[in-house]
């Protein structure tokens, strides 16, 4: 019920960086649910995946797209 609920706030999240931190959390609510159907290497794949890869990437992305505009301007 919650994975569900955390899939739904991802959606309905419409600031970029609100949405990063909701994801990451939902990726948490994901690992959790692994665990908890014992599958632990798919639970450390999604960790590090939803936890820290992707909102960095992302994060560094936004950065780049941002300082573009502002050079531009």
């Amino acid at each position: 019920m919650l994975v569900a609920a955390g899939a739904t706030a991802v959606a309905l999240t419409m600031d970029p960086l609100r949405q990063i931190v909701v994801s990451s959390v939902y990726g948490l609510l994901l690992v959790i649910l692994f665990v908890l159907l014992q599958a632990p290497d798919v639970a450390l794949s999604m960790l590090v995946t939803s936890s820290v890869a992707y909102p960095f990437i992302v994060l560094i992305a936004i950065s780049r797209t941002r300082r573009r505009r502002g050079g531009e301007g």
